[in-house]
């Protein structure tokens, strides 16, 4: 080898020297196909059951998006569950709260390696559930919290099943995105941080009170 072929890296450049264009196009298309493969491998596992208008990419909540969804749950007992749980936190911080039993539903494997890890981490192993659950097919009639980060695509089915199974005293909170047709009890934040809380017994009223009105169309 050439001693000026010993300083290159597998860039195809001198260490010393900063990226010219082929070197950024290189870069991109590496951390694409990284990208790619953390989504074929980690992510998409629990997805392959799931019909695609119904699937939810995972995407993590922010500290004060799970604070503001807590703040709404205050004071309030019962069994509490996460729809889609993800890495676990918002279960994990519910539990802090008080909020027990607390239970996150998620299919990805991976998900609940990590969320099991982080209950684990932070000395709550065997005192939260992460269970390996479809979210359409888990009973929740005897769930009196439900919290839920997902996707607008998914409200409508979503709110369908919720009041159909839900006791009255149930109260739902959900992030990033309201339920189109209910009318919240309270909200908090502002902007991607906004939560709302929907009181079921106040929801199942208003259906009612709409219900002769949709029936004479």
């Amino acid at each position: 080898m050439e001693p000026e072929e010993q300083g290159e890296t597998a860039w195809g450049r001198s260490r010393g020297d900063p990226l010219g264009g082929r070197g950024l196009l290189e870069l991109a298309v590496a951390s694409g196909v990284a990208a790619w493969a953390t989504w074929a491998f980690l992510l998409a596992p629990g997805f392959r059951r799931v019909p695609l208008r119904l699937q939810v990419p995972y995407q993590p909540s922010g500290p004060q998006q799970v604070a503001n969804a807590l703040a709404l749950l205050r004071g309030r007992s019962g069994k509490t569950v996460d729809l889609g749980s993800g890495d676990g936190r918002l279960v994990i911080e519910a539990y802090k709260q008080g909020l027990s039993p607390a239970v996150g539903y998620e299919l990805n494997p991976w998900l609940l390696c990590l969320a099991n890890y982080r209950a684990w981490k932070a000395g709550y192993h065997g005192k939260v559930s992460f269970l390996k659950k479809d979210l359409w097919k888990v009973n929740l009639s005897d769930c009196y919290n439900v919290v839920v980060f997902l996707a607008p695509s998914v409200k409508p089915p979503l709110a369908a099943k919720l009041l159909a199974e839900l006791p009255d005293e149930a109260w739902v909170v959900a992030g990033r995105f309201p339920f189109p047709s209910w009318t919240p009890t309270s909200t908090l934040g502002q902007g991607l941080e906004q939560v709302w809380a929907y009181d079921m017994k106040e929801v199942r009223r208003a259906a009612q009170r709409e219900a002769p009105s949709n029936s004479g169309l």
